[in-house]
């Protein structure tokens, strides 16, 4: 794996975003990435990570790549971790830099939108408990993503992706957000656990009595026939 020498911490992240994606290099390691984020560290990584989920997630084995990092930035997050940590044979994991520059196209006017918006503000969703609890949340939400559900990774990656935001631009509203989706997605699953708790025992006999009409229909024009 190639060594890079990226000084990003003066510029903006998009800007950031874009000069990665400018490299001839048709391999883009995740150990680049972590050089080129700097001292912006946990948030940057999650921002990307989750922004790359929702914009290239859908071609298949890049969930894992760009989901299984997250489980251990959401450990590390949550065990106060000064710095990122990440195995060696993580660093040298890739994705297609063509790849990337597509994803990056889709999400890129939006991003960089959000970011003018933003600034430092409400200090008390930044502060130490508040970066535990984001990395425990990060955690339970990266495995959703790295599991082989169709679709199932938007929600969780647009969540991550909004903490990391907040993270790295010490925008506590940002937080804010990210954590009234998590609420909303909480009570979205608890409606639906309630639902089929109420429905499942209508559907079950329903269902067993669907499974037995072949079996039924078979002996039914055994015995006609056989008559």
């Amino acid at each position: 794996m190639p060594d890079y020498d990226y000084q990003s911490d003066t510029r903006p992240f998009s800007q950031v975003l874009v000069d990665i994606g400018a490299k001839e290099d048709p391999k883009l390691y995740l150990g680049e990435l972590v050089n080129a984020f700097g001292e912006r560290g946990f948030g940057a990584l999650m921002l990307f990570f989750g922004l790359m989920n929702i914009a290239i997630g859908i071609i298949p084995g890049t969930t894992t790549i760009l989901g299984a990092p997250l489980l251990l930035m959401g450990l590390q997050l949550a065990t106060r971790q000064d710095q990122l940590w990440l195995p060696r044979w993580a660093l040298r994991r890739w994705i297609d830099r063509v790849a990337y520059r597509n994803g990056l196209d889709t999400v890129l006017p939006r991003l960089t939108k959000v970011e003018r918006l933003s600034k430092p503000r409400l200090t008390i969703m930044t502060s130490e408990v508040s970066e535990v609890l984001i990395g425990i949340v990060t955690f339970l939400l990266a495995i959703i993503l790295v599991l082989p559900i169709w679709g199932g990774n938007l929600i969780p990656a647009l969540i991550i992706s909004t903490f990391g935001f907040g993270l790295m631009q010490r925008d506590g509203l940002a937080i804010l957000i990210a954590w009234c989706a998590v609420g909303l997605l909480c009570l979205a699953g608890l409606i639906i656990w309630l639902a089929w708790q109420w429905v499942s025992p209508y559907l079950l006999p329903v269902w067993e009595w669907a499974q037995s009409l072949p079996a039924n229909a078979w002996a039914w024009l055994t015995g006609l026939f056989g008559a």
